[in-house]
C-alpha cells in the first residue's frame, strides 16, 4: 500500500517512522508481555513514558522551570472552557482578540465562566488579516488575555508575540506549536490540542507559569482543577494513555529531526514553494490572506471557478494527495501542512497545481 500525502487540518499526517514504532509497540511494549494500551498507568513503564514526554517535551520547547506541564483529554476546546474556571474571578473580565473561527469558538467556551470581552476582531475584513495593536481595547483589572496563535480554518497566523499589556497572555497554540523556536516566558499559559504538531487526536498539552496556579479561580470540580491535575501528575483520573504514549513518540522524532529551529527553516521552504505556486498562477488559483499575516501550517485557496472544486480534488486524490478540502465556513481548499508533512509533498502538490492549471485553464 503506497502512502498519500495527506493535508488534512487534524488530526493531521503523522510522522511514518512514529507509526511504525507504535505499530510494533500495539501488540508488545517492552518488556511489559502486555501492549501499551493495556498496561496500568500507574505501572513503571507507562510512568517512565510519561515522564520521558514532559522531559522531551520540556527540551524540544525550552520550557522554563517555573512553568509547569500537565497533559489532559478532551482536548484544546475543554482547556478553553476551563480557564476562566482557573484563571478568572467570578465576574472578573477576560480580554479575546479574535482573528478566525477557533478565537470564537474558544471566547464562546469561556464565556459561561467569566465576562468575556472582545478587545480586537478581524471578523470584519472576513478574517483576512490580524487586528493592528493600537486598535486593542483592553480592560482594566482583565484576568488575561487570549488570542489564537495560528488560525487553521482561515489561514492566519501571529508571526510576532503581540503585547497583551498588564494581563498575562494565553494562547491557544493547537496548530503552529512546535514549528520554530518560541519564547515560552513571553506567555502566561500556552496549550495545544495534539493532533495537528504533536501527535493524535485525544490529549492536549497546557504549559502554564506556575504562579498562574496559584490563583484562586473559581468553584469547580477537582478535575477541573489544573492545581490538582498538576499534582497527581496530569493522572487524577485514568488519562488516555495510548494518545499520551504517541504524542511522546512525535516529540522524540522531532528532537531527533533536529527541533524547532530546524522544522521553522523547512516550514519556511514549504510554505513559500505553496504560496509561490498560488501567487504564480495568474488568478487561476488565489489565497485571500493579507501577506504578512499568512499562515505557514494551514494554507487556504480557491480556484477561480468553483465548479472545478469537485474535480480538482478527485484528480488529486488520484495522485496521491488527500485531505485537500477546505472547511465548510469558507469551502474551497485547504492545505495544512504541518511539521509531519515533508518536502516532498508539497511539491507533490504544487507540480499537480500546476498540472491542473495546464489542463482546465
Amino acid at each position: 500500500m503506497a502512502r498519500a500525502y495527506n493535508f488534512s487540518p487534524g488530526p493531521a499526517a503523522l510522522p511514518e517512522p512514529v507509526l511504525r514504532q507504535a505499530q510494533a509497540d500495539m501488540l508488545e511494549f517492552g518488556d511489559a508481555g502486555a501492549s501499551v494500551v493495556e498496561i496500568s498507568h500507574r505501572g513503571p513503564e507507562f510512568l517512565e513514558v510519561a515522564r520521558r514526554t514532559e522531559a522531551d517535551l520540556r527540551t524540544l520547547l525550552s520550557i522554563p522551570d517555573d512553568y509547569a506541564v500537565i497533559f489532559t483529554a478532551g482536548g484544546a476546546t475543554t482547556i478553553q472552557a476551563l480557564l476562566p474556571l482557573n484563571f478568572a474571578a467570578a465576574g472578573q473580565p477576560v480580554d479575546y482578540v479574535l482573528t478566525g473561527h477557533w478565537g470564537k469558538t474558544a471566547m464562546k467556551q469561556a464565556a459561561s465562566g467569566c465576562d468575556a470581552r472582545i478587545a480586537a476582531s478581524s471578523e470584519a475584513g472576513g478574517f483576512r488579516d490580524l487586528p493592528s495593536r493600537s486598535a486593542w481595547m483592553l480592560s482594566a483589572g482583565a484576568a488575561y488575555v487570549h488570542v489564537t496563535a495560528n488560525e487553521t480554518i482561515h489561514g492566519v497566523e501571529w508571526r510576532e508575540i503581540p503585547d497583551a499589556g498588564n494581563a498575562p497572555l494565553i494562547a491557544d497554540f493547537s496548530s503552529s506549536i512546535a514549528s520554530e523556536p518560541l519564547d515560552v516566558s513571553r506567555f502566561g499559559a500556552i496549550y495545544a490540542g495534539a493532533q495537528k504538531n504533536l501527535g493524535p487526536v485525544g490529549i492536549a498539552t497546557l504549559i502554564v507559569r506556575r504562579d498562574l496556579l496559584e490563583c484562586a479561580g473559581q468553584p469547580r470540580a477537582p478535575v477541573f482543577d489544573y492545581r490538582a491535575q498538576l499534582e497527581a501528575e496530569s493522572m487524577l483520573n485514568t488519562p488516555p494513555t495510548w494518545n499520551w504514549y504517541m504524542l511522546g513518540l512525535t516529540v522524540k522524532w522531532m528532537l531527533d529531526e533536529g527541533g524547532v529551529a530546524e522544522f521553522a527553516v523547512r516550514n519556511a521552504r514549504k510554505a513559500a514553494l505553496l504560496y509561490a505556486a498560488i501567487d504564480g498562477s495568474g488568478g487561476f488559483y488565489r489565497n485571500e490572506v493579507a501577506v504578512a499575516a499568512r499562515s505557514r501550517m494551514n494554507v487556504p485557496f480557491f480556484l477561480h471557478d468553483a465548479a472545478l472544486d469537485a474535480a480538482f480534488l478527485s484528480e488529486a486524490k488520484q495522485a496521491g494527495l488527500v485531505g485537500l478540502k477546505g472547511h465548510r465556513v469558507l469551502g474551497g481548499m485547504r492545505a495544512s501542512i504541518y511539521n509531519a508533512m515533508p518536502e516532498a509533498g508539497v511539491q507533490a502538490l504544487t507540480d499537480f497545481m500546476r498540472e491542473f492549471q495546464k489542463a482546465h485553464g
